[in-house]
């Protein structure tokens, strides 16, 4: 099954004040696993970039001035995630921008239905802990030191790997760093293996049994 992980960052809060998308960041999943599919791209979001969120990403009104609308990249994005689920952190506030931007130029917008919150998971799995993205890698030993910043391909990294240790299920996982402003590639430790132990069934414990029996003491006694 395949799935996507997905983060944005924005000028500002609210797009009731007017705010917009500046960064659109996608890794996609098959069956948990990272693959090297990806979407990412910086915008213009012909608005000036609050303080509060600069801040928080650095992207300053100069650096995004020359990058693309969201219109002109929008058919490319909605490919991309087309008839998959989407995973994402704080679910409320991506899609609302998302959805904003989509209602702007006249798309349909992204249906809940489509989107699952890591936000909603770690609150129903973890309840009166922190959860967020920080609070999450800290508690499954994930390292988020690269994390100077919020940028999308990072955040997404990062919570692909929240995500699978979520579900409880503990995958190979794929670390992808940023190589220049409208890509990324892999870091020299690509995989980053999570072992998945399976315990065996009644029957395959009994055979095993019957083989030492037969084949130790024949060879060993």
């Amino acid at each position: 099954m395949k799935e996507i992980v997905l983060d944005t960052e924005t000028t500002g809060l609210s797009v009731r004040d007017g705010h917009r998308i500046v960064e659109i960041g996608c890794i996609e999943l098959d069956n948990l696993i990272p693959t090297k599919n990806i979407f990412h791209i910086y915008l213009n979001p012909e608005r000036k970039v609050s303080q509060k969120a600069f801040e928080v990403h650095g992207y300053s009104d100069e650096f995004l001035s020359t990058k693309k609308k969201f219109a002109e990249i929008a058919d490319e994005f909605l490919d991309f995630i087309k008839d998959k689920k989407i995973i994402i952190h704080n679910a409320e506030f991506d899609i609302g921008h998302l959805n904003n931007e989509l209602s702007l130029i006249g798309k349909k917008k992204i249906s809940n239905s489509n989107v699952i919150d890591t936000l909603e998971l770690a609150r129903n799995k973890f309840p009166g802990s922190g959860i967020s993205l920080d609070a999450l890698c800290k508690r499954f030993r994930i390292d988020n030191s690269k994390r100077e910043k919020h940028t999308a391909l990072i955040d997404c990294d990062l919570l692909a790997k929240v995500y699978i240790n979520l579900i409880d299920q503990k995958e190979p996982t794929l670390n992808l760093v940023e190589s220049n402003e409208n890509s990324i590639s892999e870091s020299k430790n690509t995989l980053e293996y999570y072992k998945k132990v399976i315990a065996p069934s009644k029957d395959e414990l009994s055979k095993h049994n019957e083989f030492l029996k037969k084949y130790l003491k024949k060879n060993y006694f």
